[in-house]
């Protein structure tokens, strides 16, 4: 008989088994493993060429595995078709560049999703795209276009047209280095805000100070690999591999 608590448990947000991955001939994924829980925010961590971008753009299918399984909810992500566009409207995603359409406004920009493939009427969808876009601290810019904004700002709208999806996962990939150093904390405090929310979330970043205070585990690449994965306490004052505390060293010091 069956205890009421493996009833009762959700099977993990995203799941990814033995997952390989190949640029022609370079190989850049090393049979990954990774689980990230409903509600568990985790950050990766790692030096340039890792692969943590790629691994964040694979769980999408943004980029195709060559070989393992991929996962969200216990389902497996089909490799492509309708089934795949379905799936991957539970997944939103902040890139480096914020990829806003230049001659919409930021309303505009972020209600665009949800009437097109939420079929809300454009009222809904115009009203929900200015509660989110409150939200990140913008409810003033709503009719300001791309180019009257920041790019902290645009960073922030790029947010919440992806949050306009109704997401239960999100995926951010270096969302903070294409902006200025002061634009930074603008961004990285709606994310702290919607880590604290509950929101599943994976974080490619190379932003130690967000990945101390708000991930829940911090998973180390390194040449494609995962080398260790801790929880930040542990992570930050006592890493188990000599490549990660080498790694900590030269990024802490600065």
């Amino acid at each position: 008989m069956q205890s009421t608590r493996s009833l009762d448990q959700k099977p993990p947000a995203i799941s990814l088994r033995a997952v390989n991955k190949f640029f022609a001939s370079q190989q850049v994924l090393f049979d990954v493993d990774l689980q990230v829980q409903p509600g568990e925010v985790v950050v990766i961590i790692g030096p340039s060429g890792s692969g943590k971008s790629t691994l964040c753009r694979c769980i999408n299918r943004l980029e195709a595995i060559d070989s393992g399984e991929i996962f969200l909810h216990g389902e497996r992500l089909p490799e492509e078709g309708g089934a795949l566009a379905k799936m991957r409207a539970k997944v939103g995603m902040v890139f480096q560049n914020f990829n806003l359409f230049a001659h919409r406004t930021a309303m505009q920009n972020v209600a665009m999703g949800p009437r097109k493939v939420l079929g809300m009427s454009r009222q809904d969808a115009e009203a929900w795209a200015m509660q989110l876009l409150d939200q990140v601290g913008l409810g003033h810019k709503g009719k300001a276009y791309p180019a009257e904004l920041s790019g902290g700002q645009q960073q922030r709208v790029a947010l919440a047209r992806s949050l306009a999806m109704k997401p239960s996962v999100m995926l951010f990939d270096e969302p903070t280095s294409a902006l200025d150093p002061e634009m930074v904390n603008e961004v990285l405090k709606v994310m702290v805000e919607l880590a604290r929310s509950g929101m599943t979330m994976v974080v490619v970043t190379h932003e130690m100070g967000f990945a101390r205070s708000a991930a829940d585990r911090i998973v180390f690449m390194d040449a494609g690999r995962i080398v260790e994965s801790a929880p930040p306490e542990i992570f930050f004052s006592a890493p188990r591999s000599e490549r990660a505390r080498d790694f900590l060293s030269k990024v802490l010091a600065h």
